[in-house]
C-alpha cells in the first residue's frame, strides 16, 4: 500500500473511530470532526450496547495498530493479571516494544515505530530484536543500533523533532533522546498511558 493510500485510510479510520490516530490526521480531524461517508454530519442514530463496546475494542486495537488475533492474546494474559482486566489490557500493550519505540520519540506514529523494529535498528540490552510485539521487562534498555543512528529519521528524531506531536514523555520512561536511548523503569499504570479508550466497555466486549 502506498504511503498516500495508507494516510487516507487512517483518516478515514480516524474519523469512524472519533479519534485521531496520526499527527497527519488531526488536521484532517479538526476539519470534519464527524463520521465519514455522506450520512457522516447526519444526525447520529442510538448506538446498541454491541456497537459501543465494539465501537471502544477498535479504538484501542486502532490506537496500538494491532490485528484482532493480538488483542485477543493480549487481553488473555491480562485476565491472568491481579487487579483489573481492563487496566492491565492497556499496561501490557504499552511494554510491547513498538509502544515504548513510539513513547520515547525514536518514531512519529505506531506504524513507523513497528518498521523501525521489524527492519532491525532497535536493540533491546544491546541485541537486536525484529519482533514488534516483544514485551519489555522493567529495567531492560531500548536503543537505536549505533549504525542506523546516522540515518536521517534517527537523526531528526534525536533533535526532538517528534515531540511537537507526541505526549509529553511517560514517567515509566527514562529517555535520553540525543543518544536514542530509553528505558523502562517501572510498569506502566492505565492513567498515565496517552491513549484515548473506556478498558470496562472493551473488558465488556471480549466477556460476552
Amino acid at each position: 500500500m502506498s504511503s498516500v493510500k495508507r494516510s487516507r485510510r487512517q483518516v478515514r479510520q480516524s474519523r469512524a473511530l472519533g479519534i485521531p490516530l496520526t499527527p497527519k490526521a488531526v488536521k484532517y480531524f479538526e476539519k470534519r470532526p464527524y463520521p465519514p461517508g455522506e450520512h457522516g454530519r447526519g444526525r447520529r442514530r442510538q448506538e446498541s450496547d454491541y456497537a459501543v463496546r465494539l465501537k471502544e475494542k477498535q479504538r484501542l486495537r486502532a490506537q496500538y495498530a494491532l490485528r484482532e488475533k493480538q488483542l485477543v492474546r493480549a487481553f488473555s494474559d491480562a485476565k491472568k493479571e491481579q487487579g483489573l482486566t481492563g487496566e492491565a489490557l492497556v499496561e501490557l500493550l504499552e511494554m510491547r516494544l513498538d509502544a515504548l519505540v513510539l513513547r520515547a520519540g525514536f518514531a512519529r506514529t505506531m506504524l513507523q515505530a513497528r518498521q523501525e523494529v521489524v527492519h532491525r535498528h532497535i536493540l533491546v540490552d544491546g541485541k537486536i530484536v525484529d519482533r514488534p510485539s516483544q514485551r519489555i521487562k522493567v529495567g531492560q534498555v531500548i536503543q537505536v543500533k549505533p549504525k542506523s543512528q546516522a540515518m536521517v529519521p534517527f537523526q531528526i528524531a534525536a533533535a526532538g523533532a517528534h515531540r511537537d506531536v507526541l505526549p509529553p514523555v511517560p514517567e515509566y520512561l527514562d529517555v535520553n533522546l540525543e543518544r536514542l536511548r530509553a528505558e523502562l523503569v517501572r510498569r506502566p499504570k492505565r492513567s498515565e498511558v496517552p491513549i484515548t479508550c473506556d478498558v470496562q466497555l472493551v473488558v465488556e466486549y471480549y466477556s460476552r
